[in-house]
């Protein structure tokens, strides 16, 4: 009888660690089931479209996952760090023009942003990179040449790195009073998202295969970041879907479109939820300058889009704290609109 009911509150206690642990899964779970229930074409529709967005993610968190597995295993980290030191001006310089260039986007980039802070690299500079990336890398400056013109490419790439920039000199300038001492949350390390928050510094090694503990680094980090990333996202894709069948294009485009100032606000502030994945955007945007949309506008849908969109936002909010969360999508939103003014002033020259 004893042994009974010492069992119910290990059960009971035993059910809410399951509950607390994989709550994602369970909300992802739970909204499939309610779509199943009462409309069961989007549920079918949902999980396509979550499938296809893991599936073409993919490539990027595999790269982005591996370098920051490797940077663990290797004790690179300390190298990468070491090269971050000297002027913060500097640094927020390279970092913005690094992620300008890299063929990470807002999803895929944030393993290595992650391991980036974990290794000591000053947060200016990866504030600088993590804003720059998701809006430009080469095979995106190709297609928007392309579909839009070279003029607006060019444009967006140097909004790209603008907004890395305007993000890496904010943060910098409240470090010094204080903010973002820890900008990571708790448990959330480069060693995996769920790993240890201290690592003590070891030697670098590169061919790390050999050596079985290091192996297991390699191993435990890789495994514990895709688990950790890919809930997140699976959530994320999934009301991502929502919105893109709950908001259809063409009343995006009937907000957005026009010629005055105001639709830059309204491009800059639709660009959050409207957003789909930087590629399909183009031909949508390319179709709204011909009806005549402004090309400001069109810039800050764009920008605001690729920065804030909603995997973008949550997979920012599941790792770093709050106050680093509220600065990223600031400096996101008032970067677009500036980039939008500005491309539209230049437009008028």
């Amino acid at each position: 009888m004893t042994d009974a009911i010492l069992k119910i509150p290990t059960l009971r206690v035993t059910l809410h660690r399951i509950l607390v642990a994989q709550r994602v899964w369970l909300v992802s779970l739970a909204l499939l089931f309610s779509l199943l229930v009462f409309d069961p074409t989007q549920a079918i529709d949902s999980a396509l479209f979550t499938g296809e967005a893991l599936i073409s993610t993919a490539p990027f968190l595999i790269l982005s996952i591996g370098i920051a597995a490797w940077s663990v295993a290797t004790g690179a980290d300390n190298l990468i760090a070491r090269a971050f030191t000297g002027s913060p001006f500097v640094m927020i310089c390279l970092g913005a023009l690094a992620g300008a260039i890299s063929p990470f986007c807002s999803c895929g980039v944030i393993p290595l942003i992650a391991a980036l802070l974990t290794m000591g690299v000053p947060l200016p500079a990866v504030m600088a990179f993590w804003l720059a990336s998701p809006i430009m890398d080469p095979s995106m400056f190709v297609l928007t040449a392309g579909v839009l013109n070279v003029d607006f490419a060019i444009a967006k790439t140097i909004a790209a790195i603008g907004l890395g920039g305007f993000g890496g000199i904010a943060v910098h300038l409240l470090m010094k009073v204080g903010a973002f001492t820890n900008p990571l949350r708790d448990g959330v390390t480069g060693n995996g998202c769920g790993g240890s928050s201290v690592r003590e510094p070891k030697p670098v090694v590169w061919a790390f295969w050999v050596d079985p503990k290091r192996r297991k680094d390699f191993s435990k980090t890789s495994v514990t970041t895709t688990l950790f990333l890919l809930k997140w996202l699976t959530l994320a894709f999934i009301l991502e879907s929502l919105i893109v069948e709950w908001v259809p294009a063409e009343s995006v485009s009937s907000l957005i479109r026009g010629q005055d100032y105001m639709a830059i606000v309204i491009a800059t502030l639709v660009g959050i939820p409207a957003y789909m994945n930087g590629y399909a955007a183009l031909p949508l945007v390319g179709g709204l300058i011909a009806q005549g949309m402004a090309p400001g506008a069109a810039m800050a849908f764009l920008i605001a889009g690729g920065v804030t969109s909603i995997p973008a936002a949550m997979a920012v909010w599941v790792l770093a704290r709050p106050q680093v969360f509220a600065l990223y999508i600031t400096a996101s939103l008032s970067g677009a609109f500036l980039a939008g003014l500005l491309y539209q002033l230049w437009g008028l020259l």
